[in-house]
């Protein structure tokens, strides 16, 4: 199986009853995220499995077997932020999330940040940008969106796993 986090709980129903059904039939679900799950299914060592986003050409070019793709479960991403001292929810315009992972939003007073949450004291604190270190389909949700709505993100950096 190509193991994804965000279908978990519905996989792990589903593989529950299947086996209340085939008690012979063994399946072993392991949730390692997405680009993980992908290399696993590049080597042949797992029969199916989930993603948080599709397989490129060239992994699908890749695989052992044809792979077919085809959703199950619908989910998001959000920026989650964390400025001491501040309690109220702030709004990012889709520029301002690009601006910050492009690295050209650096402070949380920005005129960007600022202009979408009127009213608000912002700090002029340094934005510090987590970033996952392993493929991730939750990487690939966000970046695939950046791409849609900058232009500049999907030239520079573009969309993926990683």
């Amino acid at each position: 199986m190509v193991p994804a986090h965000l279908p978990l709980p519905d996989l792990l129903e589903v593989v529950d009853e299947y086996h209340k059904l085939h008690p012979d039939i063994e399946i072993n679900y392991q949730s390692i995220g997405s680009g993980g799950g992908i290399r696993q299914l590049l080597a042949g060592t797992v029969d199916f499995g989930a993603s948080d986003g599709p397989m490129t050409d060239d992994q699908l070019g890749q695989a052992p077997v044809k792979v077919l793709h085809f959703p199950t479960v619908l989910g998001a991403d959000v920026p989650t932020y964390n400025i001491p001292g501040l309690s109220t929810e702030l709004k990012f315009t889709s520029q301002a999330l690009a601006g910050i992972f492009l690295g050209k939003i650096t402070k949380w007073n920005d005129p960007e940040i600022q202009t979408a949450n009127a009213g608000v004291a912002l700090p002029g604190d340094d934005i510090v940008v987590v970033h996952r270190s392993d493929g991730s389909g939750t990487s690939f949700i966000w970046t695939d969106y950046l791409s849609k709505v900058s232009e500049e993100w999907k030239t520079r950096v573009g969309k993926g796993t990683s």
